[in-house]
């Protein structure tokens, strides 16, 4: 089976050396543009989608993401399987600063982000209780393991609305929750690709220890930065290696996430819902 993985990260991950056939492409969809153009090359015979979710020069800020438009882009140019790269604060001592973290879980803080495909005029519920495709997760954490790296593999990613950092009793909160690191940017994206039916997993770039550490510098833009550069290299081997080790998507637990979710009577969608929805249930019609 061909292959598609669509990654969401930094600009600068589809500089990996051996990508061929390497273009640019925008994609339209029915929410609007996705956070920039796509671009598209091949490692093998596995066609990658790389797509910068803050848009190139990190333009956008994590609660103005399109989200949607994002997820539906990847989807439309074929993604058969989803990649975040993400950088991260560390909550525990355990995970340093440099460190990877393959997450397998998610707590959802946002307040102020489109969340659904299903918003008005359809209602759908699809299961969220292991929202990282654990297939495609396992082949992730080997695939970062060959870098040299310290890999933690499982972990709970608490995402906030941002774009301020935790306060330090926000910081010690999430602590006694036992999360494992924390962010802004992957909620959404895990609900929306599963309702997109496509297995999703993050790799999170550990850069600092938010504020809660006693003996280290609260987070500060600067400091990530730094580390975000460092750990360039380890997320561009880690996807030429990924590429080798993709698990059949068919396999996933995202596989046939939308049967029986959809709620909505087929004959009560509006032409336009039907519309809207059908690069994701072509069945609807248009």
């Amino acid at each position: 089976m061909s292959r598609v993985l669509g990654i969401l990260g930094g600009s600068g991950l589809y500089e990996i050396e051996g990508l061929e056939d390497v273009e640019t492409v925008r994609q339209t969809t029915p929410y609007g543009d996705p956070s920039d153009a796509i671009v598209r090359g091949r490692l093998g015979t596995t066609t990658l989608l790389f797509l910068p979710r803050h848009g190139k020069g990190h333009r956008t800020p994590p609660s103005a993401i399109n989200y949607r438009a994002n997820i539906c882009a990847l989807k439309m140019l074929g993604a058969t399987q989803l990649l975040s790269v993400s950088a991260v604060g560390s909550m525990k001592e355990e995970i340093r600063p440099g460190d990877l973290v393959v997450v397998d879980q998610f707590i959802d803080l946002t307040k102020r982000r489109v969340s659904t495909f299903f918003d008005e005029g359809a209602v759908a519920h699809v299961s969220m209780a292991d929202p990282v495709c654990p297939g495609l997760a396992s082949a992730l954490a080997q695939a970062a393991e060959t870098t040299g790296a310290r890999v933690h593999r499982g972990g709970t990613y608490v995402c906030i609305e941002g774009p301020q950092f935790s306060t330090r009793a926000e910081s010690l909160l999430y602590r006694s929750w036992g999360v494992s690191v924390i962010g802004m940017t992957n909620m959404p994206e895990a609900k929306l690709a599963r309702e997109a039916e496509l297995p999703y997993a993050t790799l999170a770039l550990a850069t600092d220890y938010d504020c809660w550490h006693e003996s280290e510098d609260d987070v500060t833009a600067e400091a990530i930065v730094a580390v975000v550069k460092a750990n360039v290299a380890r997320a561009k081997k880690t996807i030429r290696e990924l590429v080798s080790r993709l698990p059949d998507p068919s396999e996933s637990i995202a596989k046939g996430a939308l049967r029986n979710a959809l709620m909505t009577s087929r004959a009560a969608l509006s032409a336009e819902k039907r519309a809207e929805l059908s690069w994701l249930l072509p069945d609807l019609g248009g």
